[in-house]
């Protein structure tokens, strides 16, 4: 298989396919970018041997199953699932369908990983959109089960069937939800975070309380301002102000604390302070 995009998500996918036993190519434009892939990948695994999660052979397989590659069409020659994990621009998401579609075997099914956007609108770019499907992981996919599989206008049922069996593969909970802005997770997730934020600008509670009220009062096992803070604040700005668009309503519209926050470049976790400060971005 080929994975198109070596940042958070597109290394996570690699990483749980070659734990899964698929052969990986995980492609980027940039060769640091890649780089900086496959050490995490690496350091997730390590942490998996020492946990107990994964066996040291296990580990050592599937980092062998990974290659690193910058040329598109070496990337996805050959490969039965294709799998474009670049940031969420829907013209970028076309732009690296288009690119990829000329040089990928025809029975390959080509899927976009996607929180929010319209994989019917992705799809127009490639010549053959019945076999083109939506398959949002979660971050960090090597940890969470869930895989929603999304259908668009154009996407044929053996499309979806595929994708169920992908899924189980890598051992995932797949659930089919029909293309609608925000899907079933990232709708009910961002109202879920964007009202967290709004509690904590009114100050109904500090940012743990209001964690801790989620993570002990419903089981979630993390609260919604930690995890917008792994998410990363600039995505979920962004899905916000595109379901906001499509859906309308106020539980769409972003609290204004999370777009200075955005502003001032406290991104979460990955940029070492969002809701909460971290010792290692």
């Amino acid at each position: 298989m080929a994975v198109l995009g070596a940042g958070t998500m597109g290394r996570g996918i690699a990483q749980v396919a070659a734990q899964g036993g698929f052969e990986v190519r995980l492609r980027d434009v940039d060769p640091r970018q890649l780089n900086a892939a496959l050490a995490q990948i690496k350091a997730n695994l390590d942490k998996g041997v020492q946990l107990g999660k994964v066996t040291s052979g296990a580990a050592s397989q599937a980092l062998e199953r990974i290659r690193l590659q910058t040329d598109p069409g070496a990337a996805v020659r050959g490969a039965r699932w294709i799998i474009e994990a670049v940031p969420e621009d829907l013209e970028l998401k076309k732009g690296v369908l288009r690119e990829v579609e000329v040089h990928a075997d025809r029975d390959a099914i080509l899927a976009t990983n996607t929180s929010s956007l319209s994989i019917t609108k992705i799809a127009t770019a490639a010549k053959d959109p019945g076999r083109v499907v939506g398959l949002h992981f979660f971050n960090p996919p090597h940890l969470l089960k869930l895989l929603e599989i999304v259908r668009g206008e154009k996407t044929r049922p053996e499309t979806i069937e595929h994708s169920l069996g992908f899924a189980r593969a890598l051992g995932k909970e797949p659930i089919v939800v029909k293309d609608s802005p925000g899907f079933a997770s990232s709708r009910l997730g961002v109202v879920l975070g964007l009202e967290a934020i709004r509690m904590l600008e009114q100050g109904v509670a500090g940012a743990e309380d209001i964690d801790k009220a989620m993570e002990l009062g419903y089981q979630h096992p993390m609260g919604p301002l930690k995890l917008t803070d792994l998410v990363g604040l600039d995505v979920r700005l962004a899905i916000a102000e595109h379901l906001h668009k499509e859906l309308g309503g106020e539980q769409y519209r972003a609290p204004d604390v999370l777009r200075r926050l955005v502003r001032e470049g406290k991104l979460g976790k990955k940029a070492g302070a969002g809701f909460y400060s971290y010792k290692n971005p």
